[in-house]
């Protein structure tokens, strides 16, 4: 099933990592998409290229939108001509299946 027709579903500090063989399945989906550790923390990180702030700041919102209707924030870093994506499940600090179903999301705006 392809990850933009899901939903994310309710994620607490109850709910599991996904194993490294189940991140680089789902990572296989998006392969713009780069799986990165912060702070011991799996990530997934995509920059946006844009031709401008407005259209990078435009880009930021719709992003914001979709986050705010899946109840999953990403962190957002928005800047000239770019916006750096990251989704990670904050209440586990690590990966999840409602981070690829975000990414796919993001990749459609």
């Amino acid at each position: 099933m392809a990850l933009t027709n899901q939903k994310c579903t309710p994620c607490e500090g109850a709910a599991n990592k996904i194993s490294d063989d189940e991140a680089a399945k789902l990572k296989s989906q998006l392969p713009e998409w780069t799986i990165v550790t912060v702070d011991g923390e799996s990530r997934l990180e995509r920059v946006f290229d844009f031709p401008d702030f407005v259209s990078a700041l435009q880009f930021t919102q719709r992003v914001g939108d979709i986050a705010e209707t899946e109840g999953h924030h990403p962190a957002l870093l928005t800047e000239w001509g770019k916006v750096t994506v990251t989704w990670w499940t904050h209440a586990i600090n690590g990966l999840h299946e409602n981070d690829f179903i975000m990414a796919a999301k993001t990749n459609g705006l």
